[in-house]
Parts: C-alpha cells; structure tokens; sequence
C-alpha cells in the first residue's frame, strides 16, 4: 500500500567506520511506517545498534532510544532482515563491526514545497476522481489527507504549534474524513478545504 513509504525519512549514519573501510548493504528493506501512528501524525526518530559480522549478516540488535514503542518495533524487524556485503577477515578486517543508526519517521517531506496553495484551492471533483474505487474504510489514507497532515506537522513549527495541538488537530480531521468526502461527492464544485476543520483552514 502506498502509505507504507509516503512518510518514511531514514536515515542511517556510522555506517562508514573509519580504520576498517565501509559496510556495503546488500538488502535494508526500510521500516515500515506504522499505520495508526502515521494517521495520527505520530513521528519521531528511533537509534538502533547492531552487529554487522564479516559473513553480513546481523546480530546483537538493541534499541538504544525510540520516541514511541511501535517506532522501535518496526525499526527491530526490519533491521532483523537486513545484510551486508561479506568481506574477509584474513584482509585485516574484524570479524565483527558495530554500528549504531539513528532512523527518522517523518510525514511525507518530499510534497510540493507550497503544497498548502493546491490544497486550498483544489476543487471537491479531483477529489471525488481520486477516490472512485476507495472503500471507506481506507479514505483517511487518501493523499489529500496525507497531504494535509504532513503540511499541518512539518511546515508549522513547535513554537507556533505545541504537538499535543498539533497531534489533536490532525485527530479531528481524521475523524471528520467520512463527512468531508460525502460532502465533496455531494458538492463537486466546492473547495476541499470548506469541509476541514476550522483549526486547520487557520494553518492552511
């Protein structure tokens, strides 16, 4: 499914250890995202340490810190998965090699820089296009509203914005997604951003 990845920023650094040259990764599938946390807008970073052996597999995983418990969950299986190029060790390499990879959940950091223009200008029909074959239950995962959240969490800073509002505001929205797309199907011709909440109508 397309949100698995829309929001997922990761970033693995010490990869590259100094005297005994470079880990080259063979298979890192990525984290995935975690539903209710990215609907929620719920992010936050996640640093793992591992083992990296001379054969390329992984051992030794350890969550060093996780902003929440369901990061650290998806972090630990996909780095279960993950190897790296085999090197010898009679090339003076250690046999083993730790690493130590901070990982970032953010919403969606590659939408158009000013995304908050379309989204308020954008009329309920390319909506109502977008959604044709969606069942309702997977509406609120829809891009407009991933589009939404993501501006409403990265483009408004914490001093303007405490997370605690931040995270209630993008709670109402989403438990307004079934009345917003029955009154765009209702009203083809009116804004997208008629039917959100006022809070974030004010932050658009």
């Amino acid at each position: 499914m397309r949100w698995f990845f829309a929001g997922l920023l990761l970033t693995i650094f010490s990869l590259a250890l100094a005297a005994e040259g470079l880990l080259i990764p063979e298979h890192n599938p990525r984290p995935i995202y975690p539903r209710a946390l990215y609907r929620a807008g719920i992010d936050g970073e996640v640093r793992v340490s591992f083992i990296v052996k001379a054969d390329g597999s992984v051992s030794a995983i350890s969550i060093v810190h996780s902003d929440h418990p369901d990061l650290a969950g998806a972090v630990k299986e996909a780095v279960t998965q993950w190897r790296f190029k085999p090197w010898s060790v009679d090339e003076g390499r250690p046999a083993e090699q730790p690493v130590l990879a901070p990982m970032l959940f953010r919403l969606d950091l590659h939408q158009p820089i000013h995304i908050n223009q379309w989204l308020k200008t954008v009329k309920c029909r390319v909506i109502n296009d977008g959604l044709t074959h969606t069942p309702e239950y997977a509406w609120v995962d829809a891009q407009v509203f991933d589009y939404t959240r993501a501006y409403v969490s990265n483009v408004i800073h914490t001093s303007q914005l405490a997370d605690e509002q931040r995270l209630a505001i993008i709670a109402k929205m989403n438990r307004r997604v079934p009345l917003i797309v029955r009154g765009c199907r209702e009203n083809p011709m009116r804004r997208y951003m008629s039917f959100l909440p006022a809070e974030v109508r004010e932050l658009l």
